[in-house]
């Protein structure tokens, strides 16, 4: 027998006792569960330090969001824009929207809140939401906005425009970033530009 080690009886046979380097008796059943404690500390280490850890925000390691640009292309199909803008008074309007192979691709729903409200035009700031095939896309913008007397009841329309700044997401958009161009061509069409960055 090693020095340093001893046999005990045990009921299903005899285990080998022996010293560690601080003196203290340990069976092979000791030996044992410390092994496997140092495994699951160093497999614990090694996890965190790979980004395979899933904490509240999510994989640690999971991919970044979607980047780059694409257009989608909406057709209204509900407002309740008012013939007079209040400011405080604030009103939606939703899109079906269709990618540049003419699939469709989701939704648009916008919120606006005009604040000031003059004979050329009014100040309005608008929540976006872009509820696509893949996921979640907000936005917030101020920004000047005709008058309904142009964009909705006119004879001849006048285009226009604004951008949108990109607040988040989910799905393959969750964290993201960027802008969104719209533009209004006609009274129920609109054109959106996504730059994600």
């Amino acid at each position: 027998m090693p020095m340093g080690e001893e046999v005990l009886a045990t009921v299903g046979g005899s285990a080998r006792r022996s010293h560690d380097e601080r003196g203290v008796h340990m069976t092979n059943a000791d030996r044992t569960s410390i092994d496997r404690r140092s495994a699951l500390r160093l497999t614990s280490a090694a996890a965190v330090g790979t980004g395979l850890v899933v904490g509240a925000g999510g994989a640690a390691g999971a991919a970044p969001p979607r980047a780059g640009k694409f257009t989608l292309t909406g057709k209204r199909s509900g407002a309740n824009i008012p013939n007079v803008l209040t400011p405080g008074a604030g009103f939606f309007v939703h899109y079906d929207l269709t990618d540049a192979d003419g699939k469709a691709a989701g939704t648009e729903s916008a919120f606006t809140v005009p604040v000031t409200v003059g004979p050329d035009g009014a100040f309005v700031v608008s929540t976006l939401v872009l509820s696509l095939n893949d996921g979640l896309i907000t936005a917030a913008s101020g920004f000047p906005r005709p008058l309904p007397s142009v964009t909705e009841i006119a004879l001849t329309y006048t285009p226009w425009s604004h951008i949108f700044a990109v607040t988040g997401g989910t799905g393959t958009y969750i964290a993201a970033t960027g802008t969104i161009t719209i533009e209004h061509p006609t009274r129920d069409d609109d054109r959106l530009t996504i730059d994600l960055t």
